[in-house]
């Protein structure tokens, strides 16, 4: 493993025929979290498959070898935040905790998402909000060296936001985050770097305190 927490270089990707990913080269490292911007079909969704390990990168091409270094424990909350609804809230962390070994964690982890008052409910009994702080504590068992997040902040009350933007604050101490969003202002309140995709390419990679109007930015490098 680099010095880099995560590190990817002459990255493609096509399916059948089309290809989805253009020569990514992308690092990340410990203390960073990555705001991935990009318009629907950007590659966004992919490259995070790649990273989690449920798609292979292509292998190289004109002689160059793609090369995607990533850590063993990845957390990841997808979009769908699939959950079994029929468990407790903590019965259902208990069992994700088992995979890692981590279930004298799980305690921490309810306070550490604010799940405390809802531990003891069905899964199905709970708000939007309240799955979402579900499936982002099974995504932090096990202590991951890194941690994606897909669309967290959908249809979360300002109240929700916060915390999730406080867990993120957090987290991105321990373990580099990635955070796949269309809510530009979710990237500026927990991002310190900036990587939009545009049809496969990196169109920019900015620090977020060097950007001055990132809806500007998304628009001028999307069109």
């Amino acid at each position: 493993m680099s010095e880099k927490a995560v590190e990817i270089c002459h990255l493609n990707k096509s399916y059948s025929g089309q290809q989805v990913l253009h020569d990514i080269n992308l690092s990340l490292s410990n203390g960073e979290s990555l705001g991935l911007l990009g318009p629907n079909g950007a590659g966004k969704s992919t490259l995070m498959k790649i990273l989690i390990g449920i798609l292979r990168a292509d292998k190289g091409r004109d002689g160059v070898e793609a090369t995607v270094r990533c850590p063993v424990r990845v957390g990841y909350l997808s979009e769908q935040n699939p959950l079994y609804q029929e468990m407790y809230v903590r019965e259902y962390l208990l069992f994700m905790a088992r995979f890692t070994h981590s279930e004298d964690e799980v305690d921490t982890l309810i306070d550490r998402v604010g799940l405390r008052p809802e531990a003891h409910k069905h899964i199905r009994e709970l708000s939007k909000g309240y799955k979402q702080r579900v499936g982002l504590a099974a995504a932090l068992t096990g202590n991951p060296q890194l941690l994606i997040l897909d669309e967290p902040t959908t249809g979360l009350d300002p109240n929700q936001l916060e915390d999730i933007r406080r867990v993120v604050r957090e987290t991105r101490q321990q373990c580099p985050v990635i955070l796949s969003t269309h809510i530009l202002q979710e990237v500026k309140e927990m991002c310190t770097r900036v990587v939009i995709l545009d049809h496969g390419h990196i169109r920019a990679d900015r620090p977020i305190e060097e950007i001055q109007d990132l809806e500007q930015l998304f628009r001028d490098v999307t069109q």
